[in-house]
């Protein structure tokens, strides 16, 4: 039983995938009832994952450990996405794909399962090529060892993954930049989703910017290990405050600085703080940025052009960003959404600050939050 999870784009797509693959999920009023197949999906065939690029990650981990051909494809964003990074390591772990289209993106098939083993990884586009392999590592035959010749990218992500094979059993170790877990198909409890940072982090957005006001995420305590969580920290150095209540975490905003800040261990994130900074009192430096060249679009140039559209001034580096304020009151404009439910997102919470400015293409928020502009109705009503 899967309690809480999102109803998105993203997480149906990935429904729709696992019961492609033979996978029985019947849909409940608060969850799924998910019912396993051992570690080996009874059936192959082909899936396609829309926009969605990790949930396609973890479909390349999954279609390894079918006994039927598998084909893995998306939308024309998705297609443009980097994958050859995935599909090595995979490799490397004794599976086989065959590119259907340009070598190194979608569509893609897996004609051979994984056996598992050891494979050094180097540098990659997405921590989450690292966790697809290590969540398939417990049925697997020899387990799986990643050890990584430099520091790995996004490395709180892959600690969250180790965490949470843990927490269902698998024996999953950390060592000296070495990542394991041994082939031991673990019985998965029941599990209950906990709150995302990746979402609140715009309603964070929100409470940081109007002083005086508070955001509440209920439950939030025990996610604090989430690596968009970190964002709290730099609201507080920023100058908003927060708080907890118990399990709940308190958001209550004021006059916000600028900051310079390392933004690699959450990239999601990254995309909030950047539109917090169009709105600070002073300049800030966003660091770490190169990740977001390959996500839904390419956010370092779509935060520098859509923040210059609002007024204020940006200086795009290859990975990083130098923010000069917006003012906060002007006159109405669009901005653009490119397609990247992240960014619809951070300009709509904006729309909230600054009244006066209308997002083109907002359905894109499906991808991960369908009710965000009833709940920005709803903060509006109230303010």
């Amino acid at each position: 039983m899967v309690t809480g999870a999102l109803r998105s784009e993203d997480c149906d797509r990935l429904v729709v995938a696992l019961q492609t693959l033979g996978v029985r999920c019947v849909e409940l009023e608060h969850g799924w009832e998910v019912h396993g197949v051992g570690g080996r999906f009874p059936r192959g065939g082909t899936v396609d994952l829309g926009d969605g690029g990790t949930p396609a990650r973890f479909m390349l981990a999954a279609a390894t450990l079918c006994d039927e051909a598998v084909t893995i494809d998306g939308s024309a964003r998705l297609r443009e996405r980097p994958m050859d990074d995935g599909i090595r390591i995979l490799e490397s772990l004794g599976a086989r794909f065959e590119w259907l289209g340009e070598e190194g993106h979608l569509p893609v098939r897996c004609i051979r399962g994984i056996t598992g083993g050891e494979v050094e990884v180097g540098e990659v586009a997405s921590s989450q090529f690292l966790s697809a392999a290590l969540l398939v590592a417990p049925w697997t035959s020899h387990g799986v060892t990643l050890r990584c010749t430099e520091a790995p990218t996004s490395a709180p992500y892959l600690r969250m993954t180790m965490r949470a094979l843990a927490e269902v059993g698998a024996e999953a170790q950390e060592h000296a930049g070495s990542f394991s877990v041994k082939p031991e198909g673990p019985s998965v409890p029941d599990q209950v989703v906990p709150p995302d940072a990746s979402t609140a982090a715009y309603w964070w957005l929100v409470g940081a910017l109007v002083p005086e006001a508070s955001m509440t995420v209920p439950n939030f305590a025990h996610s604090m290990d989430q690596p968009d969580a970190a964002l709290l920290s730099v609201f507080e150095d920023m100058g908003a405050k927060v708080t907890r209540s118990g399990t709940d975490v308190i958001l209550t905003g004021g006059s916000l600085s600028g900051v310079e800040v390392d933004c690699e261990d959450f990239p999601d994130g990254a995309v909030a703080l950047g539109a917090a900074c169009a709105f600070a009192e002073t300049p800030s430096r966003l660091t770490g940025l190169h990740t977001l060249r390959v996500k839904e679009c390419d956010r370092v140039h779509a935060l520098a052009t859509e923040i210059g559209r609002l007024g204020g001034r940006v200086v795009e580096h290859q990975d990083a960003l130098d923010i000069t304020p917006a003012p906060r009151q002007g006159p109405e404009l669009e901005v653009a959404a490119w397609n990247d439910h992240r960014m619809a997102m951070a300009f709509g919470s904006l729309g909230l600050v600054r009244s006066g400015i209308w997002v083109r293409d907002p359905g894109c928020v499906a991808k991960s939050h369908p009710g965000f502009w009833d709940d920005v109705d709803v903060l509006r009503s109230q303010a």
